[in-house]
C-alpha cells in the first residue's frame, strides 16, 4: 500500500516536486507538482482525482500531458498520503471541508508563484463532484472545468449501506475491502477499468474511505448550478457502469455553460489518448480568449 504513497513519480522530459501543504490546524496534504522541461506558454491544469484514486492509474495521460502543460496535481483528504495530526472524525469528510481544501490549496500555489488566475481544472469523480460544488458556492474557481464522471448523488447498494454504517471493529475493514472489489469486478467490463479500482481500492486507508463513505451516502449537488459561469465540459463514456449517464445529463443541464463529451470508455480517460478530445476542450478556451 505505501509505495503509492511516497515521493514524486519521475515523469520523462519533466521536472516534478512534491509539496506538502498545510490546509488547516490539523491536516496537510500531498501535492505534485509538474513541468515540461521546454518551457511553454501553455495554461497550466490543476488536476484532483476521484475518490482514493492512486497516480497509477493517471500515468499514461499525465506522462503525456506534462510534455505540453504545466501539471498540478492534488490528493484529497480521504487518501492515504493526507496527513491528520489528530484522530479523524466522520465530520472531517464533509464537501465543504473538501472544498476548502483545494481553496486554500490554490491560494498558497499562488503566493509561492506556482500558479496565477489563469489555469484550467481537470477532475474525476468525488473531486468533479468537489469542484463543482465549489464553483457554485463561489470557493474555487478556474479558467475551464473539465469532469469525468461527476456524481450528482452516490448511491450505493444495500449491502454496502449497512457494512459501511455499521460499527465494525478496525480488523474487518480489509474484508470489506475485499467484498467492494468483488462487488466492483461484477460490475465493471473493462479490465483496465477493474484493475484500476482494484489497485485503488488495495491501496485505502481504510477507515478514511469508511468515513468518506459513510457521509457520501446523504450528500446530493446543489440543484441549481446557476452560478457557475467558466466553460465545462463533462467526459462520459455509456460504458462506465460505475458512474450514471443520468447523473451526467441532469448536472449538464445545470450548468449554465456545460457540454458533455462522449468517449469510448471511462478507461480511455485515463490514457494519453484522451487528449485529443481534452486538448480539444481547452484550445478553443484559449483561442476564444
Amino acid at each position: 500500500m505505501d509505495n503509492h504513497w511516497k515521493g514524486i513519480p519521475n515523469l520523462p522530459n519533466s521536472t516534478g516536486e512534491e509539496k506538502i501543504i498545510r490546509v488547516s490546524e490539523d491536516l496537510s496534504l500531498r501535492v505534485f507538482i509538474w513541468k515540461p522541461v521546454k518551457k511553454t506558454s501553455n495554461t497550466p491544469i490543476l488536476m484532483v482525482p476521484g475518490w482514493g484514486s492512486v497516480f497509477e492509474g493517471w500515468r499514461p495521460l499525465v506522462t503525456e500531458w506534462v510534455q505540453k502543460r504545466k501539471i498540478i496535481y492534488i490528493e484529497t483528504r480521504e487518501k492515504a498520503s493526507a496527513i491528520f495530526d489528530n484522530k479523524m472524525k466522520q465530520k472531517d469528510f464533509i464537501i465543504s471541508k473538501y472544498i476548502e481544501d483545494i481553496g486554500v490549496i490554490i491560494e498558497k500555489l499562488q503566493l509561492e508563484n506556482e500558479l496565477d488566475g489563469d489555469f484550467h481544472l481537470f477532475s474525476s469523480s468525488l473531486a468533479s463532484t468537489i469542484i463543482i460544488h465549489g464553483l457554485q458556492e463561489g470557493e474555487i474557481s478556474g479558467k475551464s472545468s473539465i469532469f469525468l464522471a461527476p456524481n450528482q448523488k452516490f448511491k450505493f447498494p444495500l449491502w454496502a449501506k449497512i457494512l459501511i454504517k455499521l460499527p465494525l471493529p478496525k480488523f474487518t475493514l480489509k474484508w470489506l475491502i475485499k467484498i467492494a472489489i468483488w462487488a466492483v469486478e461484477r460490475k465493471v467490463e473493462e479490465e483496465g477499468q477493474k484493475i484500476r479500482y482494484r489497485r485503488t481500492l488495495l491501496s485505502q486507508n481504510y477507515e478514511r474511505m469508511r468515513y468518506s463513505a459513510r457521509y457520501l451516502m446523504g450528500y446530493s449537488l446543489p440543484e441549481s448550478l446557476s452560478n457557475i459561469e467558466i466553460p465545462c465540459a463533462i467526459l462520459t463514456a455509456e460504458s462506465d457502469k460505475l458512474h450514471g449517464i443520468k447523473d451526467v445529463e441532469v448536472i449538464s443541464r445545470s450548468i449554465p455553460n456545460a457540454c458533455i463529451i462522449t468517449i469510448p470508455s471511462n478507461q480511455y480517460a485515463h490514457q494519453a489518448e484522451a487528449l485529443k478530445e481534452i486538448e480539444s476542450f481547452y484550445s478553443d478556451i484559449e483561442l476564444n480568449g
